[in-house]
């Protein structure tokens, strides 16, 4: 059986770069989509992306000697999880259609908000305090100003960050849920069967609602889609997991301040997307928010982050 023992050991300062260049490359998966999207339909692009995903996880899991097989009794909770996912990523890429890198960014990053907020309600070891409850606050003070912003925004904008907020729920909901099962799990095969049974619905939502399956392909477009693919959801998701059996969720969660503001940074410099004085009192809102619900009395700065030792 697996250990599921949490780890607690503190990151080491290469392990904390490492990190630092993990969350980055988290953040700037928002703009590699918004970039295949010019050349692919939303679903056409969910379907290219999950399907060099999903080879890539299974074969690191064979080549590891990681269990593919799980108990029975547990596959109502794995199709229940393979339908969130499959809902929130269906979302998402269609509001990221209709929106900007940045503010997408900006809203997907309410997760760990909506995350604690739904945790309180359902896992009773999971409670709100009140320095959680002021993050939360500024979490979401800081996607009021996303939605206070008028320059330049249309009604499909508006729709677009809508649809990216129901996106952002239903991830929430969905870690929720994985957090009261993952004991009965290997983690991968949480995010490799969700992966694999969401890749025929979603081959099914392009034909049906993908104006144009394929635009378009130059290079551009397929490196962005195999950035998704292989860097963000192949090889981060290999190497976070690394990180979290070695040293803990709570030591890594000190670092997803650094997610947003890649998120945004790289949207205005690759995108050339405006950030505005209202986009970065949100990105300050939300950054100061995730900080204060992970802050813990051990961080230490080095010399322009946060890290624990």
């Amino acid at each position: 059986m697996p250990d599921h023992t949490p780890s607690s050991r503190d990151l080491s300062l290469p392990a904390a770069f490492f990190t630092v260049f993990l969350c980055m490359l988290f953040g700037a998966n928002a703009v590699a989509i918004k970039i295949s999207l010019a050349g692919l339909g939303p679903f056409t692009t969910a379907t290219i992306r999950f399907s060099i995903s999903s080879l890539a996880i299974f074969l690191w899991a064979w080549a590891t000697g990681r269990p593919f097989a799980f108990r029975h009794d547990k596959i109502a909770d794995m199709l229940f999880v393979s339908v969130l996912f499959t809902a929130q990523l269906s979302l998402f890429y269609v509001g990221l259609s209709k929106t900007n890198a940045s503010r997408g960014s900006l809203i997907a990053n309410l997760q760990p908000f909506f995350t604690l907020f739904l945790a309180h309600l359902f896992i009773p070891s999971d409670r709100i305090t009140p320095r959680k409850l002021i993050g939360i606050l500024m979490g979401f003070s800081g996607i009021a100003f996303v939605f206070l912003e008028k320059k330049g925004i249309s009604a499909e904008f508006r729709s677009g960050d809508l649809i990216m907020l129901c996106a952002t729920f239903l991830w929430a909901l969905s870690a929720v849920y994985v957090k009261r099962i993952i004991d009965d799990f290997r983690p991968f095969q949480l995010v490799f069967y969700p992966i694999v049974l969401s890749i025929p619905v979603f081959a099914v939502e392009a034909l049906l609602w993908d104006q144009r399956m394929v635009i378009h392909l130059d290079a551009t477009i397929v490196g962005a889609v195999l950035y998704q693919s292989i860097v963000t959801a192949a090889f981060g998701f290999v190497a976070w997991n690394s990180l979290l059996q070695r040293y803990g969720a709570v030591a890594l969660h000190s670092f997803l301040f650094i997610m947003p503001i890649s998120g945004v940074v790289l949207g205005g410099l690759v995108l050339h997307e405006p950030i505005t004085p209202r986009i970065l009192l949100a990105l300050g809102f939300i950054v100061t928010g995730i900080l204060t619900v992970h802050y813990r009395p051990e961080w230490r700065i080095w010399p322009f982050f946060l890290y624990r030792g």
